[in-house]
């Protein structure tokens, strides 16, 4: 990068005009424009000023950067100015539904399709997304699906909710390598009532390698019997709001 480049980036950088950069060194627009376009070079003085205003040293100002560091500017600079388009990018639908536009992206997204960093609406894909369907790196919604997921039904590397699928998930129904919830299915599973799995903790437990039960724990492959007596006592033990859940489990037995 040559030294007008570097003039030109520090006096973007800094939000000043070619007008406002000359009237405050004391020369002429046309001036700064020159030394912009490397057509002519600043004196010493207005160097060292300019130096001074945009707080960096003579050496950067300079020094001629190697066609290796001006790679790697160009691409900085890219990424960015990428970065800043997407922060200032504001557009929605001239079209609303009940006071919210149909769609929105902007960085502050709230719409019926909300598209941003921070998303609000029906539909939401961000960052952190709120919403009744949210996508993103930290979704909360009644579908959630991202890498932390907060949801009634979530998915995601970690996910709570009322049916939780990831990694690591933790709900009333919880599938995933390591599953905490009221009913889990996993390698390390760990459930209130029911737990199956590599390894498995419950009231009633199912392992396949190791399992530990409070009430009822199998161990190995389940015969007709053992089924039998799962299905007998989780009509004891699970309370009438979640036999809709063990009645799909008997099912799956």
């Amino acid at each position: 990068m040559t030294t007008g480049e570097k003039i030109s980036r520090l006096r973007k950088e800094n939000n000043y005009t070619q007008e406002q950069l000359a009237e405050r060194m004391g020369v002429s627009r046309q001036s700064v424009s020159k030394w912009e376009s490397n057509i002519a070079y600043p004196e010493t003085e207005k160097l060292i000023q300019l130096s001074e205003i945009f707080g960096c040293t003579l050496d950067y100002l300079l020094k001629e950067d190697s066609l290796e560091q001006q790679t790697k500017n160009q691409e900085n600079d890219f990424w960015q100015e990428a970065v800043d388009k997407f922060m200032n990018f504001d557009k929605k639908s001239k079209r609303t539904v009940c006071g919210l536009p149909l769609w929105h992206i902007s960085k502050n997204a709230k719409g019926i399709i909300a598209v941003g960093f921070k998303a609000k609406g029906i539909i939401s894909l961000g960052f952190l997304s709120i919403g009744i369907i949210s996508f993103g790196f930290l979704p909360i919604g009644l579908l959630a699906l991202g890498m932390f997921a907060i949801g009634l039904i979530s998915a995601g590397s970690f996910a709570i909710g009322g049916l939780a699928i990831g990694a690591i998930s933790i709900g009333i129904i919880s599938f995933g390598a390591i599953a905490i919830g009221e009913f889990s299915v996993g390698a390390l599973s760990i459930g209130h009532y029911f737990a199956y799995g590599d390894h498995s903790s419950g009231m009633i437990a199912y392992g396949k390698t190791y399992a530990n039960g409070s009430i009822l724990q199998k161990v190995g492959e389940l015969t007709s019997d053992d089924k039998k007596q799962i299905v007998a006592v989780m009509q004891d033990i699970v309370p009438s709001i979640y036999q809709w859940i063990s009645s799909i489990i008997q099912t799956i037995l």
